[in-house]
This record gives C-alpha cells, sequence and structure tokens, in this order.
C-alpha cells in the first residue's frame, strides 16, 4: 500500500511538471486562446428586479435579448431574438426608450473612429412586435425619445427626426458637409479626447432637441494614403487640429419639435462644449464649457423658453480640469458632482442653484466611478481605491456623507452594475491571480447572495502553463515611493543574471501597475519570462489614481519627469544581482512608443534596446484639446514642446532601436514616425522598423498583430 502511494505521488509531481513545461505562444495569446467569458451588454431593467443580457449565437447567425431575474438568476423570458419572421436581422447592440416599450437595434456596423459608427437600425415595438427601419441609409447615434414615439440621429453630417408613429421623417439641419459642417455628432478630436460622438440630447418630455454644431472650416486638414487592393490608393482626408492650430466653432442650438423651430443659444466664453444635459425640469439645460486651456471649466442653466443663459457652478486648476460623466441630477435638480479641487477626487453635493451643500467623501484616495444614487435612502454607490491605489473596491455612503460601507471584500478589482432601484448588484471581480468572475450581491450590505458566472476553465487550463505570478511592490525613486509589479522565469533562480525590459504607458493620469486579470500584453510578457526575462512595470510621475499633485506635476513638460523615473527605474532594479545591468530594455505603445523613444536616447547609458510602436515624437504632431491641456500651446510653451522631443535628440541612439507605425493611423500620425526615421538617417544611425499598411493606432486585422509581436519578439531576443 505505502509503495502504491509513493508511486501515486511521483505520478502526480511528474505529471505536475511536465503539465507545467508547457508555454504560450503568439499564436495562443493573438488567436483567443486565453480569451475570458463575460456578461455581453448587461442592462437593469426599470423594475429593478430584472436585467437583461445580449445573446449572439455566431454558429447560427442569430441575436437574442435574454431577461433574467435578479433573486434567482433564471432566465424569464426572451425579448426579442432576430428572425426572418419577425423582420428582425442579425443585432449587435440594443438599448431601450425610458418607459422600455421599444428597442433601438444596431445591424451591419461599420465603425468610423475610435467611438464612432454608421449603422442600419431598427426600432422594434414590444408590445406590437412592429419592426421599423430607421432609414435605408447607415445612420449615426441614433436615439429615441423619452416617449418612444419619435427617433432623432444623423446621416451626412445633418439632424433628423423619424415620428414612429405617422412614420414621417423632418430634417433638423440642411447645412451638413463633409470636412465643413457637422450637426448633431462631434468632430474627430472631441470623440477622441472629450469620449463622446452623439452630441444632441432628448429633454424629458420629448419637446426639445439640444444639438451642438461644429463648423470645422478653418481646421487645418490632415490626409492619409490608403493602399488597399486597387491598382491606385486612394488618400482619406479629415479635418485634424494639430496643437496651436484653430479648432472647430462649436454653437449650441435647440429645436422645438412641436413648432418645428431652431433657436441659437448664446454661450459665453465656450471654446469647448464638452457636456450637455438635460435636467429633470424638462425646460433647463446643463451646459459645461471650458477655456482652450482646459483650466477653467464652467457649467450653465440654459432655459429653454428664453433662451436665457446663467452660471451654475466654476472649477478653476493650476493645471487643468478633467472632463467626466459624473453629474447626475437628482429629482429637485439638486446635484452630484465630482471634483479634485481637495487634492483627489471626490464626491460634492450642490444644490439646484449651483451652491455647495456638502462634500460627501473624503481622504487621501480617489474615487475611480460613481455608479447612482439612491433616493429612498438617500445613498450614494461608488467606486475608490481606498483599500490601495492598485486596487478597487465599491462603496455606499449615505448622501450627508455617513455611514460609510465597504461592499466588497477580495482584494484587486471590483466593478459594480446595479439594478436600476438598487437592491442588487452585479460585482465584476478579478485579481492578477483570479480571471473575472461575476457575483450577485445585495446592495445594502454587499453580501453575495449567487455566484453568476466565472472563468475557472480558464485558469484550469493556465495551470498547465509555464507561467509566473506578477509581484506587487513599490520602489523608491527621485523621492516617491512607485507602484511596480515584476514578472520573472518560471525557474527563476536569483544566483543567475537576467536581461530586464521595462513595459509603461506612463501618459497622465494612467495606470498600469493595478491588481487585475491578464490583458493580452500580459501573456506575452508571460512568454518573455518563458525566455528567461524579468520583464517589470513602474507607474511614474504623471500617472493617476495618487492624488492631483503627483498626476499634474508633468503639466507643461510631458516626457521629462516620467523620463527621468523610468531611467532611475532601469538603474536602481540593474544594482539588483539577479539583473543583468548590460541587458536593459523598454518598450511601449503610444505614449509608452514616446517614452521608450525618450528613453533609448536620453538614457543610452543605461538601456541597450527600445521598442516604440505607434509613437508621438513630437507633441506639435498631437491633437489640440489632449496636448494643450497638458502642454498649453506650441506658441506658449515651446521649450516643453522640444525639450522633450526624441526628434531633438537623434544623435544620442547608441543602443538598439525598432520603431513601428500603423499607415492608417487617424490618431498619431505615421508622420511622426516619418519624421523620426529622417531624424535617425541624418544622424546616420542605424536602426530597425515597419510600417504596417493602412492599419489604425490599435495595428491590428487579420495576422497582423500575430505578425507584430512575432517581429518584437525576435527583436528582443536578437538584441536583449
Amino acid at each position: 500500500m505505502k509503495k502504491y502511494l509513493l508511486l501515486l505521488l511521483f505520478l502526480t509531481a511528474t505529471t505536475f511538471v511536465h503539465a507545467q513545461q508547457k508555454e504560450i505562444s503568439l499564436e495562443e495569446i493573438w488567436r483567443g486562446a486565453f480569451s475570458t467569458k463575460g456578461m455581453d451588454a448587461l442592462r437593469s431593467m426599470n423594475d429593478g428586479m430584472h436585467y437583461t443580457l445580449l445573446d449572439i449565437n455566431k454558429v447560427n447567425g442569430t441575436s437574442s435579448i435574454l431577461k433574467y431575474e435578479y433573486e434567482t438568476l433564471q432566465q424569464t423570458e426572451t425579448i426579442l431574438a432576430s428572425s426572418p419572421a419577425n423582420g428582425v436581422p442579425l443585432f449587435t447592440s440594443y438599448s431601450f426608450n425610458d418607459d422600455e416599450s421599444k428597442l433601438l437595434l444596431a445591424t451591419e456596423v461599420d465603425p468610423i473612429y475610435r467611438y464612432s459608427r454608421r449603422a442600419i437600425y431598427f426600432v422594434y415595438d414590444i408590445a406590437s412586435k412592429v419592426t421599423t427601419k430607421i432609414s435605408d441609409e447607415k445612420i449615426m447615434a441614433p436615439l429615441l425619445s423619452p416617449d418612444g414615439n419619435k427617433v432623432a440621429y444623423v446621416f451626412a453630417n445633418d439632424l433628423f427626426i423619424l415620428d414612429l408613429n405617422s412614420g414621417n421623417t423632418e430634417q433638423v439641419t440642411s447645412d451638413g458637409e463633409m470636412n465643413a459642417i457637422i450637426n448633431g455628432v462631434t468632430d474627430w478630436v472631441y470623440e477622441e479626447e472629450f469620449g463622446f460622438v452623439r452630441a444632441f440630447d432628448w429633454n424629458s418630455n420629448s419637446t426639445m432637441l439640444a444639438f451642438l454644431r461644429f463648423d470645422e472650416q478653418a481646421v487645418p486638414e490632415f490626409s492619409m494614403d490608403l493602399y488597399g487592393n486597387s491598382l491606385y490608393p486612394s488618400q482619406y482626408r479629415f479635418k485634424y487640429p494639430k496643437a496651436g492650430e484653430d479648432n472647430s466653432t462649436v454653437t449650441l442650438h435647440l429645436y422645438n419639435v412641436a413648432e418645428k423651430s431652431t433657436t441659437d443659444i448664446s454661450m459665453p466664453e465656450a471654446y469647448y462644449i464638452p457636456r450637455i444635459e438635460w435636467k429633470n425640469n424638462a425646460e433647463e439645460l446643463s451646459v459645461q464649457t471650458i477655456n482652450r486651456l482646459q483650466n477653467h471649466l464652467k457649467m450653465y442653466t440654459v432655459n429653454a423658453k428664453d433662451a436665457s443663459v446663467s452660471l451654475l457652478l466654476e472649477e478653476k486648476d493650476a493645471a487643468y480640469v478633467d472632463i467626466t460623466d459624473n453629474l447626475t441630477f437628482l429629482e429637485d435638480d439638486s446635484f452630484i458632482w465630482t471634483s479634485e479641487k481637495d487634492g483627489y477626487n471626490h464626491i460634492y453635493l450642490h444644490n439646484s442653484n449651483g451652491s455647495l451643500k456638502t462634500q460627501i467623501t473624503k481622504g487621501p484616495w480617489e474615487v475611480t466611478n460613481y455608479y447612482g444614487f439612491d433616493p429612498k435612502k438617500k445613498t450614494i454607490f461608488y467606486q475608490s481605491t481606498e483599500n490601495g491605489s492598485i486596487n478597487r473596491d465599491v462603496y455606499s455612503i449615505r448622501v450627508n456623507g455617513r455611514n460609510k460601507k465597504r461592499l466588497t471584500e477580495k482584494a484587486g478589482t471590483n466593478s459594480a452594475a446595479f439594478s436600476t432601484n438598487f437592491t442588487y448588484f452585479i460585482n465584476t471581480f478579478s485579481n492578477a491571480s483570479t480571471p473575472y468572475m461575476y457575483t450577485l450581491h445585495k446592495a445594502s450590505t454587499g453580501e453575495k447572495v449567487k455566484d453568476i458566472l466565472d472563468n475557472s476553465a480558464l485558469a484550469n487550463k493556465l495551470s498547465d502553463y509555464k507561467t509566473s505570478p506578477k509581484e506587487f511592490s513599490t520602489i523608491n525613486i527621485n523621492g516617491y515611493d512607485l507602484n511596480m509589479w515584476m514578472v520573472k522565469p518560471a525557474d527563476f533562480d536569483p544566483s543567475k543574471e537576467y536581461p530586464l525590459i521595462l513595459f509603461q504607458y506612463s501618459g497622465p493620469g494612467s495606470q498600469q501597475v493595478a491588481n487585475r486579470w491578464l490583458g493580452s500584453n500580459d501573456y506575452w510578457h508571460q512568454m518573455l519570462a518563458q525566455l528567461g526575462i524579468i520583464v517589470a512595470c513602474v507607474d511614474g510621475r504623471g500617472t493617476g489614481l495618487k492624488g492631483r499633485d503627483f498626476k499634474k506635476m508633468t503639466y507643461k513638460e510631458l516626457g521629462k519627469y516620467e523620463v527621468q523615473d523610468q531611467i532611475a527605474v532601469a538603474k536602481k532594479l540593474s544594482e539588483y544581482d539577479f539583473i543583468d545591468e548590460d541587458r536593459t530594455g523598454i518598450w511601449g505603445w503610444s505614449y509608452g512608443g514616446f517614452m521608450a523613444s525618450n528613453c533609448i536616447l536620453k538614457g543610452n547609458d543605461t538601456f541597450e534596446m527600445a521598442i516604440a510602436v505607434a509613437p508621438v515624437t513630437s507633441w506639435r504632431f498631437y491633437d489640440t484639446v489632449y496636448t494643450e491641456r497638458f502642454m498649453q500651446t506650441p506658441q506658449e510653451n515651446a521649450s516643453g514642446y522640444d525639450e522633450n522631443s526624441p526628434l531633438t535628440y537623434p544623435d544620442l541612439l547608441k543602443g538598439k532601436y525598432l520603431l513601428v507605425h500603423g499607415g492608417g493611423d487617424d490618431n498619431v500620425h505615421v508622420q511622426n514616425s516619418m519624421r523620426m526615421i529622417e531624424a535617425l538617417v541624418q544622424a546616420n544611425k542605424q536602426f530597425d522598423w515597419a510600417i504596417y499598411p493602412d492599419r489604425n493606432h490599435g495595428i491590428y486585422g487579420g495576422n497582423t498583430r500575430l505578425q507584430l509581436y512575432t517581429k518584437m519578439t525576435n527583436f528582443i531576443k536578437e538584441n536583449l
């Protein structure tokens, strides 16, 4: 018997060691072998007792909206399934109108930029089961009126309204023109940097439509050659305001649906209008404006009756004020607002006239998400970093700032989707060793009611692979304790020396050192660790979630302190006995590519290798809203732009440098890399580079990512 047990233990141990030798491959990473399951398009229904999910069956090409009960998690109904019989084709997104009598469905979706889409849309009447096609053309940003009788949308830069009862379509604007005038949706820079596309909104009783008009005729035009498959390339031209150049002139208008009339609203000092939102009072619109330098935000009330404008709130900052979606009007139009004015992002309650009533949350930590307000219990729900800046937890707090409760228990990243009546929330949890788990909780206490979904199958699958844990710590650099993670080879031997590669992004307010589940780059970093490389990541000065001062200290000097920190990190880690100081690399994408380029130049005695993917090489080439927020204009801050640009120092290159860009990048233009290439050529420096034809900032499609990461892997193996 003992011999049998010993043999069994030996076989088990041998099997475990053998299983642990399976290595992650690039093909597995980029063909979805490690993808996670989730809850797609979760919506809480008005009754607060049910929620809906979108189910897309790729096998038979159908989609459905499924209704579930919170308490039991059982499916109670299929609200809609695509079928030729009901005239509903396969749809990939859905939304309800306010009373949930109608559904808006998107089909045949074509992406434009980061968020914008054109598609064929349908409205489905749930009671009558009647399907209405909004337009035979592909349209943008449709929105059902709260009463469900109309739908507004944008086509060819003009705003339209379809009356679902009569079938009549009225054209609200008629001056829309490509690269000139846009009505009802945003221009490129608003979409990219203010994060929204639909620039119109219905009031609460469906009688008025507020919309923005963008006159971009003075904005310089940018062009990109697209090679495609035709005999001749085509050229794509669009308006792109680079730092210091003209922006669109943005104006606000109110359309009276019954009278079919438009009122132009004169907004004071409205260089940018990044948000509009109707209050509960159907005759009052809130409008946020901000100056060009983005350090003085104002929120106004526009009275729809007489077009008068009154100041509601102001925010000022010596650097800049962030634009967020954390504005909620309560029943009496008092409102909840977040601000960094005490040094950390916190929640405030204002009276309906804009005066401050109370600061609800306080402390040396950041509110990272505002979930909503329960008027019955006078309770606010939010997410924050109270349990450490690399973690997220969900909390409740009374509107008077008392009775705060932590509603989540596990250390890692917790986020919540609350039921409409705040009885339940579905918690999404992950950490660096646990893939996404979905659980149902009581909103009043945080008590777990039921498990919904996990990714244990993926966790079990990964147990067969040669992986290493992310080790979280801090490292003291330039007087600051910076967050760090490190991944060592699975067979790590502290008596040996290993090459080091730093991964970072480093952009203002960003975070890469977070206790959450793995992304695609994490799997690649595991693969690099399999090759005997230590991978580390440090969030330096200017990154987020450590307070206003830490984040904004890089103001007017993007690329100065962040580069100093990464160089200092590399030097300090090279002092570790197990790191080979003569084999140090750094890589990054976008802002991270800008950083990697600067580090291989300014840190040429520290870094032997760098990979820069889609980098900014001069902030003069990037857009107004992002760049001027952090740098002011080139006319005001020329030294800040030029002294931190890798174009200024090509002669400093000593190590191995790989430069990669997508030829169709509408965000960080390939111009950045072309200018870097020319600067290095004229400095007579040898380097490697790759341009991916027609690929955008993400450089993906088909085998593109697989080919790119193969190239980067080989470059690291050959040069580190």
